[in-house]
């Protein structure tokens, strides 16, 4: 027997069918639970929490005063002597 033969007989088995269908049906519901987490039940979060916006919780820094910045560039020139 050949090895697509052996392959054809070990597909048609059940096996790799059940699991074709199960990995299909799996990626449809990971789908549509996403889609109800995202128009639904984070809406409704949102206006509980005040429309707190958590996709983007990292702020940006606040920038140094300038009297800091000079005070550093000093200090780099006065190392490179």
């Amino acid at each position: 027997m050949s090895f697509a033969s052996q392959f054809k007989e070990f597909a048609m088995q059940g096996n790799v069918v059940d699991l074709a269908v199960g990995v299909v049906i799996g990626a449809a519901f990971g789908k549509i639970v996403a889609s109800l987490v995202e128009n639904v039940v984070m809406p409704v979060v949102g206006l509980v929490t005040g429309g707190v916006n958590v996709s983007a919780p990292a702020a940006a820094a606040p920038q140094p005063p300038r009297q800091a910045v000079l005070l550093e560039e000093i200090r780099n020139l006065l190392a490179k002597r």
